[in-house]
């Protein structure tokens, strides 16, 4: 079986992880197996439809002039609007058709290169749970609302699929180097907090804005973030914050633009030249930077979430 130290991965069968490579210790359940895919997608109930359809119906009402158009596309193309938790076998059927990917049910947060080898076959696992009423507002861990609201109408843009998929296979490039925290945020502020800008003005692709009524406006409009145009080199030195609003968002010009940016970089030399730790605050501006919008961090310095600040 191909190993990591080996260039041209082989991703038809999951990939050896060797000893030397450092991943977060996850705890599998005893009921999958290695690829941690589940037997089958949940059987959702009335009241978990009803937690999907009110979700759905909140962020339907920020999302439009703020959602990149791609994602508003993909929303039509999948007919995600018909009610209740999507039935995978249908949502990967249909997305097939459109840019070779599906969706697959896991459990929980999965290993890292578990999670790159699905992207590296485009696959997309999503979490085989709904929040609660009590969780309505925030989650901590990605359900399916996240994972298939969120993420899965970007997957019928060609090109982003593209992208998604040389991520994957990126990581295991990542991992032969110890540097998943670098490219942890190149997936945070791409993939999860994204910004493209648009003839229309600066819209929203990342899933982690798109499936929250707060931050969507927060990262489109509000004054407090930084908005800076996406350098690869730069952000996969830069820290981010898991459990609040981003103090800064990259932006970027095109799907294309981000493809080249990450896909024709030589990332066997930018790993070596990266420190194990991060060089840049999330809420830093540097002198090669190109703003858009300088923040105040006026959200950031009254103390975030916990303090009860008003994402201004």
């Amino acid at each position: 079986m191909p190993t990591l130290v080996q260039p041209d991965t082989d991703f038809s069968t999951l990939p050896e992880l060797p000893a030397e490579v450092f991943t977060a210790p996850l705890k599998k359940p005893e009921h999958v197996g290695d690829d941690w895919l589940e037997p089958k997608q949940a059987d959702y109930s009335s009241d978990d439809d009803a937690i999907w359809n009110d979700l759905f119906a909140r962020q339907m009402d920020v999302l439009p002039g703020r959602a990149a158009s791609a994602f508003m596309a993909g929303l039509q193309k999948l007919n995600l609007n018909r009610g209740g938790v999507p039935e995978f076998g249908k949502l990967s059927e249909d997305l097939t058709a459109l840019t070779g990917w599906s969706v697959v049910p896991v459990p929980m947060l999965i290993p890292d290169h578990v999670f790159f080898w699905h992207l590296a076959n485009r696959r997309f696992p999503a979490g085989n749970f709904i929040r609660t009423r009590e969780t309505f507002d925030y989650i901590e861990e990605p359900d399916v609302f996240h994972d298939v609201f969120g993420h899965v109408p970007m997957l019928t843009d060609p090109v982003y699929a593209d992208y998604m998929q040389e991520y994957g296979r990126a990581g295991w490039k990542a991992m032969r180097y110890n540097r998943l925290k670098s490219l942890g945020s190149l997936y945070w502020y791409t993939v999860e907090f994204g910004l493209i800008e648009e003839a229309s003005g600066i819209k929203a692709y990342g899933a982690g804005i798109l499936s929250g009524p707060t931050e969507i406006v927060f990262a489109t409009e509000a004054q407090s973030p930084n908005r800076i145009m996406l350098n690869v080199d730069r952000v996969m030195r830069t820290d981010y914050v898991i459990s609040d609003l981003q103090p800064t968002y990259f932006v970027i010009e095109s799907f294309e633009d981000l493809y080249r940016q990450t896909v024709e970089r030589d990332f066997d030399r930018l790993y070596r030249s990266l420190s194990p730790g991060f060089t840049y605050a999330n809420s830093a501006v540097i002198d090669l930077d190109n703003v858009l919008h300088r923040g105040t961090q006026e959200y950031l310095l009254r103390g975030g979430r916990g303090s009860g600040a008003r994402p201004v």
